[in-house]
This record gives structure tokens, C-alpha cells and sequence, in this order.
């Protein structure tokens, strides 16, 4: 199959794009090579033969004139939530209307789409009704997990409106031009090919800090590190992304959550412990008892629909997911002092 990855010279299209060849479809990726370290991701893609458009998500003229492609999975998004206060412009040239021009090509050529949508298409009142305190001093014991069916009605973020409409567009077009589609809205993704720094997600930052011996934070809701996330592997999502490729002309037009779920949750607390034991290193870290107003308390995603459909199951726990980013980071330090 002919596949194009936008944003495949970042953490999750690299890998993707990787996986795929892997796999022996023919894959080409596109991305404007913006992000600091997408040259190093480049080289890598280069090796195997994998050709790079660098070319503006936002650019419609330059993408209508790429050749067809059979699939088009979108992973191009400015992903950092805190981000997207700021440059808000530039959050919606790429994840809206970057999705938007992905969809006229998939039209024009009768192309299939996979997108990786988020988690933060949950309004964020939700999902803090959920902890009773906005001081989270204890560790939280909550069953409920998030699914497909979850309200998306709420103020969520910036960035999280901008993935939650690119699914709106994605469904209009798919009803007016038959365009068959899946989306997976994500939870947080980590694994090796992250660089450690904040705007990449906090466990490869986490995994950073103690292997540098550099100060942390715990950021919001008192700042006692209770927050829980479910953390999903990168080689988890791949192996997904490739069995819903293989059943698309089955299972297709379907929205599913994808995540970590109870299989690898953490909080930053449990995190600073798994993160010392695997570095050997302690190091200091800080309390901001300020929560910003993106902030979550907890997400843990309910992976039945996906589990049920394919089969699909987790398979990297959390202790493995920063063992793998820690060997990555340990073996590349100097690559990624040279970019960063």
C-alpha cells in the first residue's frame, strides 16, 4: 500500500513511517522539518529509503500536486497544550487546517485516512469532577475510564478544539464524499525518539531530568505529583495503526480511544520513583502548588471498543515504557545535546 505520513519526521510519524516500511508498504512522509531534532528523525527515514515533502501542512497548492496515495495517515498537529495559548495561529494553520487540506487530497484521489486525534477532546470540567479536590494530597482511586462515548461538550483547550473539529470535518467528508476513515484519539505516547524535553511529554522529561541529575517540578493541584496519567508505547500504537491497515476495507468510519489504560498508569509521584530506581539517580524536585487552567487531574482510557474490534491489546507496562526511553536517552545523549 501507498502511505502517506504527515508529520513524519516527528516522535510518533517517525516511528510510524519506520513500522510501516517494516512492513513493506511504500511509505513517504511529509513535514516542514520545523521541530528541533526532525533533522535527526530525517536521516533516519533517509536510510531506509523513505522520501520527506517538506512542505507546509497549511500549503494546499503544494499538496494537491503530490502524487496519489492510497492511505493518508495525519499525525501533524502542534501538539503542546500550554502551547497553544500562545501561538494560537499557528495551532490552527496546522491541526485545522492542516486536516482540512489532508481531507480535499484524500477526495481528490480517493484516499483512505487514519488520524491520530487526543484525549484532550475531553472538556477539562469533566474530567476535574472527578477528583473532589483541587488539592490532590493522596493517591486517586478512580475506576471510571474515558471512552468513545465520553462528553466532548466543554471548554478543553485550544489544541484540544482544534483535534476534536478536525474529527467534525473528518465525518463531513466521509458522509458527503465517502472518504473511509478511522480515528484514534490518543492519550499520552512516549517511547524512544523523544528528546526529552517538555513540549515532547513528561515522561520522557521525567526520564531526562534524572538521568542528568536536573531539577523538576511538581506542577498544579498543590503540587504533591498525584495527577494520574495512562501512558501508551509508541511500539503499542504502531502494532494498532498496522492491524487497522490490514482490516480497513472492514472496519472503517469508527472513532476509538487508544491509551495506556490501567495497564500503565502513573502518577508524577510513582513516576519519580520508577525513574530513580532505572537511573540510579535523585534528584531534587520542587512543588508549584498553582494548577493552570489546561491542566488535567486524570485520564485513564477505556480501550474495550478497540480491544474488541482487533484483537489489539497493551503490551508495554510503564516500568518497560521508561526502561526503553531511558536505554534511547542514555545511548544518544550527545545527538540530542547537538540539536538541543
Amino acid at each position: 500500500m501507498k502511505i502517506l505520513v504527515t508529520g513524519g519526521c516527528g516522535f510518533v510519524g517517525t516511528n510510524l513511517c519506520l513500522s510501516l516500511k517494516n512492513k513493506r508498504h511504500s511509505v513517504f512522509s511529509l513535514d516542514n522539518l520545523s521541530r528541533k531534532g526532525s533533522n535527526y528523525n530525517l536521516n533516519l527515514l533517509r536510510k531506509k529509503k523513505i522520501k520527506n515533502y517538506k512542505i507546509e501542512i497549511s500549503n494546499f497548492k503544494k499538496i494537491k500536486i503530490l502524487p496519489k496515495f492510497d492511505l493518508i495517515i495525519d499525525c501533524c498537529a502542534e501538539a503542546a497544550v500550554e502551547i497553544s495559548k500562545k501561538y494560537t495561529d499557528k495551532v490552527f494553520n496546522t491541526n485545522l487546517v492542516g486536516t482540512y487540506n489532508i481531507l480535499k487530497k484524500a477526495r481528490r484521489d480517493k484516499s483512505k485516512i487514519i488520524f491520530l486525534s487526543s484525549s484532550r477532546v475531553y472538556p477539562i470540567d469533566m474530567l476535574n469532577k472527578l477528583v473532589s479536590n483541587k488539592k490532590i494530597k493522596n493517591k486517586i482511586y478512580i475506576r471510571k475510564k474515558i471512552n468513545e462515548n465520553s462528553s466532548v461538550i466543554g471548554t478543553k483547550s485550544i489544541y484540544g478544539f482544534t483535534k476534536l473539529s478536525s474529527e467534525m470535518l473528518i465525518e463531513e467528508f466521509s458522509y458527503l464524499y465517502k472518504i473511509k476513515y478511522i480515528i484514534n484519539r490518543c492519550g499520552v505516547i512516549s517511547g524512544p525518539l523523544q528528546f526529552g524535553k517538555q513540549d515532547q511529554g513528561f515522561v520522557s522529561l521525567w526520564v531526562w531530568k534524572h538521568l542528568n541529575n536536573l531539577k523538576l517540578n511538581y506542577i498544579g493541584y498543590g503540587g504533591y505529583g498525584n495527577q494520574l496519567r495512562d501512558v501508551l508505547h509508541i511500539e503499542d500504537l504502531c502494532r494498532l495503526i498496522n492491524l487497522q491497515i490490514k482490516k480497513l476495507s472492514k472496519h472503517n468510519n469508527l472513532t476509538f480511544t487508544v491509551g495506556g489504560s490501567n495497564y500503565s498508569k502513573v502518577s508524577l509521584k510513582e513516576l519519580t520513583k520508577i525513574c530513580q530506581k532505572i537511573t540510579k539517580n535523585k534528584i531534587k524536585i520542587g512543588k508549584i502548588a498553582k494548577t493552570s487552567n489546561y491542566d488535567i487531574p486524570y485520564y485513564v482510557t477505556d480501550n474495550s471498543k478497540v480491544s474488541r474490534i482487533y484483537g489489539w491489546r497493551v503490551k508495554k507496562n510503564i516500568h518497560q515504557i521508561v526502561e526503553d526511553i531511558y536505554t534511547w536517552l542514555s545511548k544518544n545523549k550527545k545527538i540530542i545535546n547537538k540539536y538541543f
